[in-house]
C-alpha cells in the first residue's frame, strides 16, 4: 500500500486526480485489485493494490502520475493479510 501526503497547492494536486484515476482503472483492468481514496479527516490519501514482490510494487507507484508529477510524498508498505 503507498500511504501519501499533498505536498502541492490543491489546484495543481486536482490537475492530476483525472489521470490518477484513470492509471488505477488501469491497474484493476490488469488484475491488480487496486483501490483508491483519500482520508476524510486530515490530507493525503492511500494506494492499495496486490503486486508480486516489493520491486514491482515500486514499478507501480512510479508509474502513478501523481508520483511522476510530484505531487505528493509517499511511503510505501507492504500489507500481511492474516484473516479475510
Amino acid at each position: 500500500m503507498k500511504i501519501e501526503e499533498g505536498i502541492v497547492p490543491k489546484s495543481t494536486f486536482d490537475r492530476y486526480v483525472p489521470a490518477h484515476i484513470a492509471y488505477v482503472q488501469e491497474l484493476i483492468a490488469q488484475g491488480y485489485k487496486a483501490r483508491s481514496g483519500y482520508w476524510g479527516d486530515f490530507g493525503g490519501g492511500m494506494l492499495l493494490f496486490e503486486a508480486d514482490s516489493m520491486a514491482s510494487a515500486k514499478e507501480i507507484v512510479a508509474r502513478d502520475p501523481l508520483i511522476q508529477n510530484g505531487c505528493v510524498r509517499y511511503k510505501l508498505h507492504e500489507w500481511r493479510i492474516v484473516a479475510n
